[in-house]
């Protein structure tokens, strides 16, 4: 397994999770949204509050430790980084990845 840090944020709600990554956009059908996906977004509105919560992490390219996805992502029990700045351009869906919500780190995985 792989251990190399391909994006760094601010870890805003602690924990780790593995999975396949989802890139989610405001206006994506919150439906549709795979079960137990890190979702990968611009920053989290409340229409997203549906697929937010079968994420297993969230990670998102604006917001701080008091924005939208880190206070749900905090409720919800899941890892959150957010402020990656380009999350969205650097990981792709279905791309295998582990998200670290305590030190903000994302990780590739074989």
């Amino acid at each position: 397994m792989s251990n190399k840090v391909i994006l760094k944020g601010l870890g805003a709600s602690s924990g780790e999770a593995e999975g396949f990554a989802k890139v989610f956009l405001p206006g994506d059908d919150a439906a549709t949204f795979p079960d137990n996906a890190i979702m990968v977004t611009t920053l989290t509105d409340p229409t997203m509050v549906m697929a937010m919560m079968k994420a297993s992490a969230i990670i998102s390219d604006l917001g701080g430790i008091t924005s939208h996805p880190a206070i749900l992502s905090r409720e919800m029990g899941i890892p959150c980084v957010v402020n990656t700045k380009q999350g969205t351009k650097l990981i792709q869906n279905g791309q295998k990845i582990k998200v670290d919500g305590t030190s903000g780190e994302i990780y590739e995985l074989d």
